[in-house]
């Protein structure tokens, strides 16, 4: 540490009185002592505190002076607490011999200087200097990146962020690493949240205040929990640079939020719709697909909603490709394909798998439209991926796409579920009265059958019984609800009730 840098710290309150031209010397350690001639104990480099009670006229001055020049030590301190103020003849001493001179202030003991200049205590002082700097470069506008190169070169610390499925933001992180911390950045019962394993240790901070499955996390490398206050600041810096990207993103929410508005609206006008659709960054002969998508946790009262944490989430899932408007029917986005449609679900599946194992019970649905091009297949699209996304809400969460939304699942999903209920119930509850009363396996055989297009063979061999004891099921089936299955009508009907129950 340098004699100028120990003059710098504000809590000593020291004060200079000779040697101003050596401020830039170094010290190596501190040595307390009032030996008149303490230079057989000292090695050279030190900083030398003493009360002064060696000294017993001003020829004493000299001499202690000269017994440390001699044994080279870097500086001396002074205590005033013994004369009231250093003697005069010390500081003349001193100035002849070019040996530094601070004095020490009555109410500050050498026990506190000592400790303030002591190496653990000097290396947290440059590390928080190294700290400061960096918080004032991403105040003044740093982006990411120079954060993370100031953290390598400041704090010789690795460090990412990443989103909640593992996409690496900025920094530098393995691919297979990142999917795992994210795991147990979703998992963590508090953060921050220390990882360690053969592979290294971990520290992972959540960036912002952002519900977990749309959320950051902050990755530094090794185990800060010690030293918890200086990840907590980088992780303020990364949420600062996230809120301004964030404005940004404001205007684009709010130009998709109008091209869907003016999609659906009667006689909208093709210019305008081109002109929305560039953009979202959409070419007029490039294909995309529209893909609506709610995200809940059951039991949480609607906080957040759905359709925002669901915007939120798509975001994150395929950023920077999308904005989505988040509206009263979940929130919507235009994303432009670079594969298929059918490629993007898939991808859209296994983020959303990843976001359900680490988040038990959050519910992820997610409609995908066929892939589309050009500005008049917007409203279509849009009405396909909401009604893929209520089809993915009745199956308690799942990624559908359009292609599954054409059978009778679709009309399944668009009635009420007390309804559906209502009708399943209707029809089946004699069927599942007559199993429990009897032990019997009804309800199954029915399905069975109705599976296999009525055939008895195939059922019988399903089920691994004889075929008269499927035909006798079957004929107890049509006495207890009335209906005849061997017209299409009430298969149908019995179908329905199977799959609405």
């Amino acid at each position: 540490m340098r004699i100028r840098d120990l003059v710098g710290i504000a809590e000593l309150g020291l004060t200079l009185l000779a040697g101003e031209e050596h401020l830039d010397r170094d010290f190596t350690g501190v040595q307390v002592t009032d030996l008149p001639d303490p230079g057989r104990y000292l090695s050279g480099g030190e900083l030398v505190l003493s009360g002064l009670m060696w000294r017993n006229g001003p020829e004493d001055s000299e001499r202690f002076v000269g017994r440390l020049v001699e044994a080279g030590v870097a500086a001396l301190g002074a205590g005033s607490a013994w004369f009231g103020a250093v003697p005069e003849d010390l500081v003349r001493a001193c100035r002849a011999r070019g040996l530094p001179l601070l004095t020490v202030p009555v109410e500050v003991s050498f026990r506190t200087v000592a400790e303030m200049v002591t190496p653990r205590h000097t290396e947290l002082r440059d590390a928080l200097g190294r700290h400061r700097r960096i918080v004032a470069a991403v105040a003044e506008g740093a982006g990411l990146p120079e954060l993370f190169a100031l953290m390598d070169t400041e704090l010789a610390m690795a460090g990412a962020v990443i989103s909640a499925t593992g996409t690496v933001i900025a920094g530098t992180l393995d691919r297979a690493d990142a999917v795992r911390l994210a795991h147990e950045y979703l998992t963590a019962p508090r953060l921050p949240h220390a990882v360690r394993d053969p592979s290294g240790s971990f520290t992972i901070f959540g960036v912002g205040r952002e519900h977990r499955a749309a959320g950051w996390a902050l990755v530094c490398g090794g185990d800060l929990l010690g030293e918890a206050d200086l990840g907590f600041e980088l992780a303020a810096c990364v949420a600062l640079e996230r809120t301004r990207m964030e404005e940004g993103r404001r205007v684009e929410r709010r130009l998709a939020e109008q091209l869907i508005a003016l999609a659906r609206s009667a006689g909208s006008d093709p210019a305008e719709l081109n002109a929305g659709l560039r953009t979202c960054g959409i070419g007029p002969a490039e294909p995309y697909s529209v893909v609506n998508v709610t995200v809940a946790r059951p039991g949480t009262a609607g906080r957040p909603d759905p359709a925002t944490l669901g915007g939120q989430v798509l975001e994150e899932l395929l950023r920077p490709r999308v904005v989505a408007a988040a509206g009263e029917d979940g929130a919507v986005a235009l994303v432009p394909l670079s594969g298929t449609a059918g490629e993007l679900a898939e991808t859209l599946r296994a983020d959303a798998r990843a976001l359900t194992a680490g988040l038990p019970g959050l519910r992820v649905s997610i409609g995908v439209s066929a892939a589309l091009t050009g500005p008049s297949a917007i409203r279509g699209g849009a009405e396909e991926a909401g009604h893929a996304r209520r089809l993915a809400e009745a199956r308690g969460g799942a990624v559908v796409t359009s292609d599954e939304i054409y059978t009778h699942a679709l009309l399944l999903a668009t009635v009420p579920d007390d309804v559906r209920r209502s009708f399943a119930a209707r029809m089946l509850d004699p069927l599942f009265d007559y199993d429990r009363r009897h032990q019997s396996d009804l309800v199954r055989t029915l399905d069975t059958f109705l599976d296999c297009v009525g055939s008895w063979n195939t059922c019988a061999e399903r089920l691994h019984v004889h075929v008269n004891t499927v035909r006798y099921r079957i004929r107890r089936v049509e006495e207890l609800t009335g209906r005849d299955l061997s017209t299409m009508t009430d298969r149908v009907d019995l179908f329905l009730a199977l799959r609405g129950s």
